[in-house]
């Protein structure tokens, strides 16, 4: 199985970065944060060749979800980086992370930052309810044995026809990461 180095610091900041663009965004929390991660890291592996912070997905529940959330979510509280911040939403009551300060872009690579922007733009409109139930359409999140790990890889299967623009895209990504 393809593996990836695991890169603790891109990790809080990234939880950073997502949670201080979906400040303003009431359905936020735990589980939504969850699955912006698994789409930022999954569509970066699919773009650029490799996911953003190479944590480990596991197959829950609620969606995909990082291995490695609860020990790095404890560094960030633990550091005064981020604070939880308890409401509710139409009666249901939401944890979400509060970033305490800016996220260090720095340790981002180029496109990264693009793309969980458009992960956090596609998945803002959704509940946490529904971002899990989006998530739960994915083949690798569905082939994955509860608490297995969802590889990178599967980010490239699809439930029906590739369309030909697909297969374009796939060429031009082959041949990018051919070159490397």
């Amino acid at each position: 199985m393809i593996s990836y180095d695991f890169d603790e610091t891109k990790f809080r900041e990234l939880v950073l970065y997502i949670a201080a663009a979906s400040v303003d965004d009431p359905r936020f929390e735990s589980v939504k944060l969850n699955k912006i991660l698994f789409y930022a890291d999954f569509g970066a592996y699919l773009e650029l060749g490799q996911p953003i912070t190479g944590a480990t997905y596991r197959k829950m529940s609620e969606g995909p979800a990082p291995a490695e959330m609860l020990p790095q979510r404890r560094i960030l509280l633990d550091s005064g980086a981020a604070k939880v911040k308890f409401r509710r939403y139409f009666g249901w009551p939401l944890q979400s992370l509060v970033p305490l300060r800016p996220a260090c872009r720095e340790v981002f690579a180029p496109g990264e930052l693009e793309i969980v922007d458009q992960v956090v733009s596609g998945l803002w409109p959704m509940t946490a309810r529904e971002a899990a139930d989006f998530s739960h359409r994915e083949l690798g999140w569905q082939a994955a044995e509860p608490g297995a790990e969802i590889p990178y890889p599967t980010a490239w299967l699809s439930p029906g026809p590739v369309s030909q623009e697909a297969e374009e895209y796939a060429a031009k990504v082959a041949a990018r990461l051919d070159a490397t």
